[in-house]
């Protein structure tokens, strides 16, 4: 009878102390374990078609600067705090802090609707979209906010270090944030009866 032996993945915290003597596999892994969700960040505040380019960029200076991370928070919410940055400087280098795009769909195709039900399918597109409209029409910190919690369901502290925030300022912001998105569906729906 022969033991198979299968390594456990290592957590961020080995790999970022491997990449950092140097072990570029280890940052691979990282880059891998984290695309993803760098990718539906700088999609959902706003990179829209530019995010590779965003997450790329992300990615260099997260290598650049890997002595520099304390540890302190998780290394993905460090990254995302990073791509979140990148993504406000493609912003204001272009000057369209005003027109952020949304394609959650696109980002996420697990979140798409599986129905056998033609009629359900098309409403939950409906949905989407007026939550899509809604999300547009807030202001961007309140938009920053919500993507971190609600759609990158970040939890408060990775929100506070994502977004560079005091914690009583993402509570606030949240409720506040939230109560104007509902305001903003509840008259969409209103509108289109």
């Amino acid at each position: 009878m022969s033991v198979i032996r299968t390594e456990a993945p290592l957590d961020d915290e080995a790999l970022v102390t491997r990449a950092r003597a140097g072990d570029l596999e280890a940052y691979n892994l990282l880059v891998a374990r984290h695309t993803a969700s760098a990718y539906r960040t700088a999609v959902l505040l706003g990179a829209g078609s530019d995010s590779e380019d965003v997450i790329q960029e992300a990615f260099v200076k997260a290598y650049r600067k890997l002595s520099r991370f304390r540890g302190d928070s998780s290394f993905r919410s460090w990254l995302l705090t990073i791509v979140a940055n990148e993504t406000r400087n493609l912003h204001r280098s272009r000057g369209r802090r005003d027109g952020l795009v949304l394609r959650a769909a696109a980002a996420d195709p697990a979140s798409e609707v599986v129905e056998d039900d033609a009629v359900g399918a098309v409403l939950a597109g409906e949905r989407r979209a007026s939550l899509v409209q809604a999300l547009r029409q807030l202001p961007v910190r309140d938009r920053e906010v919500i993507v971190c919690r609600f759609f990158l369901d970040l939890t408060e502290e990775e929100t506070v270090a994502a977004l560079g925030w005091p914690r009583g300022t993402v509570k606030s912001r949240t409720s506040r944030a939230l109560a104007k998105l509902r305001g903003l569906l509840d008259s969409a729906e209103v509108r289109h009866g």
